[in-house]
């Protein structure tokens, strides 16, 4: 069973859920940060724009740790290219189709007043109910949409 689950085994997935719980942890705790990344573009955003919206105290003292947040991100994800070297299935995803998902996906992290990562890794441990109602929404939405994908024959 379990290895039908986790055809290559569950332990890079539970050094992965731990090293990310424990990040997240040390960020609040050490600094008394919510890891959340949704934000970041909004904040980041605030440098270049004179928006109302973009120019809100929250977003304008938070820039510069969310932009090292996002870089220690983009750095990880480096490391990892390069030590590993395998992304799976997105290498085989059209760089457009990545383009648009992203899209959709940051829409809807400012529709759901945060992202799936923000609301279940953080909102969660922090027993946010909006948080909760966030994640069930999302993994309902997912499991509806791949279940339609794959009686269509989007995805095998």
């Amino acid at each position: 069973m379990i290895e039908t689950l986790f055809p290559h085994g569950p332990w890079h997935y539970l050094a992965g859920g731990l090293l990310i719980g424990s990040a997240i942890g040390a960020l609040y705790l050490l600094a008394g940060l919510v890891g959340g990344l949704s934000t970041f573009f909004s904040s980041t955003l605030s440098w270049a724009s004179r928006l109302s919206s973009l120019q809100q105290a929250k977003l304008i003292e938070s820039r510069g740790w969310r932009l090292a947040y996002a870089a220690g991100l983009v750095l990880g994800g480096a490391v990892f290219a390069l030590t590993l070297g395998d992304f799976g299935a997105s290498t085989r995803v059209p760089p457009w189709l990545l383009l648009v998902g992203g899209v959709l996906i940051g829409f809807g992290a400012r529709l759901g007043d945060g992202c799936t990562a923000g609301h279940g890794i953080c909102g969660l441990a922090a027993l946010r109910w909006p948080s909760l109602i966030a994640v069930v929404t999302f993994l309902t939405t997912a499991i509806v949409v791949a279940q339609l994908a794959a009686h269509f024959g989007v995805i095998s």
